[in-house]
């Protein structure tokens, strides 16, 4: 694991699922991290440390965002974990929900990567992780075509900051998972009416034959925030389903 003692890092979607479990493994790292999430009641629920701020942030809101930076100050890592799923086709999508998907899976990053870039300019260092998904560019998903469209975008958005950048030594990479365990997935498994069903369905489409957890995304997002040497990335762990 990467040691990131002396290390400030921020990190959005806290409250549960990948953005709990990466809060929590920088923390283990040795970081200082700001664990941020619009739900308050669960960031309550994160363990007590001096090196563990909770604070609510909503990331659809511009100067939430920019404040928030502002006051904290210098952000040597940031970990863009906040994002929606939006099930159906191009057919079945209602247009409130692209712009919704747009708004928190694409211009939310836009926001926060805005908001810390100049710090890291001025200190000549940093590392950018954006949550992009093997539905995006990488892999054609049926049913998800707001989720696949605008995961693409995090896709050429994390490339394109990373080469702008990359002469200044930020490196700017994406992860890209495949199906892992979390409430946002316990929720779509019960609203296809058959759990069990659906859930053995998910499983038989991963070639290593189980589900993710959110702890293995979290070892990758502490890998790239200490990966010297790597930017502009989209990264797979998904047990082989885009093989």
């Amino acid at each position: 694991m990467a040691n990131l003692e002396g290390k400030t890092v921020l990190v959005t979607a806290s409250g549960q699922g990948i953005g709990r479990a990466s809060a929590l493994a920088y923390l283990a790292a040795g970081a200082r991290v700001y664990a941020t999430d619009i739900n308050e009641a669960l960031l309550a629920e994160l363990p007590a440390s001096d090196r563990l701020i909770t604070a609510k942030l909503n990331v659809l809101d511009d100067k939430a965002v920019a404040d928030f930076v502002a006051d904290i100050g210098a952000v040597d890592i940031l970990f863009n974990c906040a994002g929606v799923v939006h099930p159906g086709s191009i057919l079945e999508m209602k247009d409130g929900d692209l712009d919704f998907a747009v708004d928190l899976n694409i211009k939310s990053m836009v926001r926060t990567i805005r908001a810390v870039l100049p710090g890291m300019l001025e200190r000549r260092e940093g590392a950018i992780i954006n949550m992009a998904s093997v539905a995006s560019s990488i892999k054609g998903v049926p049913n998800r075509f707001a989720y696949s469209v605008t995961k693409a975008a995090v896709i050429g958005l994390t490339k394109s900051v990373a080469a702008d950048y990359v002469a200044h030594n930020i490196r700017c990479n994406a992860i890209c998972p495949g199906t892992v365990e979390s409430p946002s997935l316990q929720d779509r498994l019960r609203a296809q009416g058959d759990y069990e069903q659906t859930r053995a369905a998910f499983i038989a489409r991963q070639p290593i034959g189980r589900i993710g957890t959110p702890e293995e995304i979290a070892d990758l997002a502490v890998y790239l925030a200490g990966a010297t040497y790597t930017t502009g990335q989209a990264i797979a762990i998904d047990g082989g389903w885009s093989l």
